[in-house]
């Protein structure tokens, strides 16, 4: 598409209250894939460290006290003046929301520019409990603004039917909730034939309740037992890190906590380990993987994944196949599996390639992001249809 082409589409605004996580790469992945859209990104703070998103204009609250000013009054009255007035020279077309609670905050920004509004639930927006939600301010607010982003917003997306069945459980129309998985680059995330594959069982995740490394920490005390050689290797941070650490170092001979990593170096270690193991379980929140975009990433490097069979996990995964589910928090059966697959070569091989072939099949990001954008043109063509439902009340 020419540059001038460009200058004429439709412009879709995405909105995340921060600008954006450095875990939030499949946001930018997506949204860089678009090829029929503009975008601008808009949200209510930027994030310091977070993913650079120099490509595209962004939108965002004044810093110090007027930003605080105006996310207050986003928030208690659904007004954001520096919002609107900056999406309004972009002429947006519609409005995207990652995570529920951002949808919640987005309405009014869609409400006053009178545009459409779509939300991607993702995770734990969908998932966790009413009463986890009721433990901070934040989660309040989203109690109090859910039913009216039920009605009012326009369309739904959910990362995996798992997500979609934790929405329609919540009330959500199954008339606006359509599953939609995001995908992955599948010429960035390759298998890289000229680099050795080493004796390291990878983590990718971070170090809270719901990854479940605890899990995976037990399960390789008995493969290192049989296979000293073997080393876990864990990429990630987390409030959890240093009980972690604890029980690593009375459990097992070989590990390395590396923190949190660029996402270039975590396509290094997907190239070079030999099993990913992010063994995701239900926390006690309720917070559950809603799809698990490392599982993908993993299986398209050509890397085979073991974990638990919970959440979306095996919507990602082809138990058997591309890799093995073991029941959740069965860490012992979670072992088996891994050790079978460091042990037969040619069990590896076949995952490897099956794993490459479900992602090349089923999540390449540039067909995914090609259905998101159909989804796009639908939902902003279905505002000629919808009268005056979004003007604010």
């Amino acid at each position: 598409m020419s540059h001038n082409t460009r200058r004429t589409a439709p412009a879709v605004a995405i909105f995340r209250n921060w600008l954006l996580p450095i875990s939030e790469t499949f946001i930018r992945a997506q949204v860089d894939a678009l090829t029929t859209f503009d975008t601008v990104y808009v949200g209510c703070r930027r994030c310091e460290g977070g993913l650079a998103i120099s490509r595209h204009p962004v939108v965002v609250m004044p810093k110090g006290l007027l930003g605080r000013a105006e996310n207050f009054l986003l928030r208690s009255m659904g007004r954001a003046p520096t919002l609107v007035s900056g999406l309004r020279k972009h002429n947006a077309a519609l409005l995207h929301a990652h995570f529920g609670p951002d949808g919640a905050m987005a309405l009014p920004l869609a409400q006053a520019l009178n545009i459409p509004l779509l939300v991607t639930f993702h995770g734990y927006d969908a998932s966790l409990t009413d009463e986890s939600f009721r433990q901070n301010f934040h989660g309040r607010w989203y109690l109090k603004h859910r039913e009216m982003l039920r009605t009012r917003a326009t369309s739904i997306l959910a990362v995996s039917h798992f997500i979609a069945d934790k929405l329609h459980q919540q009330g959500f129309s199954p008339e606006k909730v359509q599953v939609h998985y995001i995908g992955v680059d599948t010429e960035e995330f390759k298998p890289l034939r000229q680099v050795p594959r080493e004796r390291k069982v990878l983590f990718v995740g971070r170090l809270v309740e719901k990854k479940g490394c605890e899990y995976l920490i037990r399960a390789m005390e008995p493969i290192q037992q049989a296979m000293p050689e073997v080393e876990l290797v864990i990429v990630g941070d987390g409030p959890l890190r240093r009980s972690l650490e604890g029980l690593a170092k009375s459990k097992l001979r070989r590990f390395t906590f590396t923190g949190s990593q660029s996402a270039v170096r975590i396509r290094d270690w997907m190239s070079r380990a030999a099993v990913l193991c992010t063994p995701s379980i239900v926390a006690a929140s309720g917070d559950a993987e809603g799809f698990g975009m490392v599982f993908i990433e993993a299986q398209s490097s050509g890397l085979p994944v073991v974990s638990f069979a919970s959440g979306g996990i095996p919507e990602a995964v082809r138990h058997g196949e591309s890799g093995y589910l073991a029941p959740e928090k069965d860490w012992r059966t979670l072992s088996d599996y891994i050790a079978g697959l460091l042990v037969d070569g040619d069990l590896w091989a076949n995952f490897s390639r099956a794993g490459r072939s479900l992602v090349e099949k089923s999540f390449d990001l540039r067909v995914q992001t090609g259905k998101l954008e159909r989804i796009y043109e639908e939902v902003a063509c279905s505002k000629q249809f919808a009268g005056n439902s979004l003007v604010s009340v």
